[in-house]
């Protein structure tokens, strides 16, 4: 581990050299890319550092029981020493967290699809509820979030699409695909009986140009007619966009905006999202394979979690992880979530490490 910090505090300090280079202020692409290694090492460069100052004031402590007389200052270096050398193991275990191979997606923002299930108008309403609880959530977490496309039911929300951005976005966010399943009495009851349903979540890195690109060729467009709310205009109009990948058979359908140029816009970067995450989720799926353990795979079809709202219940069903403080999750409170998930995939990742 220790040869590796100090490959890693060579590098940094040849990245900050760089840095200083003020002819490269003049190439963009270049500096983006030095920036964000060198922003990547930093924590690791801080930590190690941390932990050499430590080390080095453990062993001047050592020195002072060694020669020193004065049993003032012997016990004064004791107590020091004492509490020093209980930060040691803390410091080693952050060290080889931060160690730990990085995701490269983790720093892109996203785009979240949630869709209603099983349950009919039961599904959209959670649909609404979770909207809000992420809703809450990103605005906790300082990210930034915008509704590409809504498709509204006879109650609540049969699907809806958000655009997530911010730092480290997808890094929180990435354990969120799944089926999450509801289980509750709805307001349509008479009986108080409770219902089960489900919707689905789809978290998917946003795809740059520099990632992949979306070959029009492959793509059929056709326009249609607007259908449901929106007046006159949407009914007179072919203002709605088809946009179908011939290669995965990916649909996606807009008609949000009036004006077909932007129906078109949205379902392409919807589009291409789609592909970009089916290409993401099968490389999840090879590594989840190769390291049993790891929170899952990004499929849409696993059923992840459960609500239970009569016995103020939250379960997450991959890391056997229950809390009785749904009320305040379902709020947006959801760090005990996703810090949890997190935890328990890096705790995973060690362990491969270590064998």
């Amino acid at each position: 581990m220790f040869d590796k910090l100090e490959k890693v505090v060579d590098r940094f300090n040849e990245l900050t050299e760089k840095m200083a280079d003020p002819t490269l202020y003049d190439r963009q692409d270049e500096f983006k890319k030095i920036s964000e290694e060198r922003s990547n090492l930093e924590d690791i460069v801080k930590c190690f550092k941390n932990y050499r100052r430590i080390k080095d004031d453990i062993e001047g402590s050592r020195e002072i029981l060694k020669n020193e007389k004065d049993e003032d200052l012997r016990e004064m270096a004791k107590e020091e020493m004492s509490e020093l050398e209980v930060q040691i193991p803390v410091l080693e275990q952050e060290l080889k967290l931060l160690l730990l191979p990085k995701d490269p997606l983790d720093n892109k923002n996203i785009m979240m699809e949630i869709r209603a299930g099983a349950g009919g108008d039961e599904a959209s309403i959670f649909v609404g509820d979770v909207l809000r609880m992420f809703q809450n959530y990103f605005r906790d977490l300082g990210f930034k979030d915008e509704i590409v496309s809504l498709s509204e039911g006879d109650e609540g929300i049969k699907e809806v699409i958000l655009s997530v951005t911010g730092q480290n976005v997808y890094s929180k966010l990435k354990f969120e695909s799944g089926v999450h399943r509801v289980q509750r009495v709805p307001k349509t009851e008479s009986q108080g009986r409770v219902h089960t349903s489900t919707i689905t979540v789809a978290v998917m890195p946003e795809a740059e140009e520099v990632d992949f690109q979306l070959d029009l060729n492959d793509v059929r467009i056709d326009v249609f007619r607007a259908s449901g709310a929106g007046g006159q205009h949407v009914n007179t109009t072919d203002s709605a966009v088809r946009v179908t990948h011939n290669p995965t058979g990916i649909v996606v359908a807009n008609q949000d905006q009036k004006s077909q140029l932007k129906n078109k816009e949205k379902a392409l970067k919807i589009l291409k999202n789609r592909i970009y995450d089916k290409m993401v989720q099968e490389a999840n799926a090879k590594v989840a394979a190769e390291r049993k353990g790891l929170v899952g795979t990004g499929d849409r079809s696993e059923r992840i979690r459960t609500y239970n709202f009569p016995q103020g219940r939250l379960t997450d069903h991959r890391i056997g992880l229950t809390l009785y403080s749904l009320d305040k999750i379902i709020e947006g409170d959801m760090a005990p979530v996703t810090d949890a998930l997190i935890a328990h995939n890096q705790a995973e990742l060690l362990k491969g490490e270590e064998e």
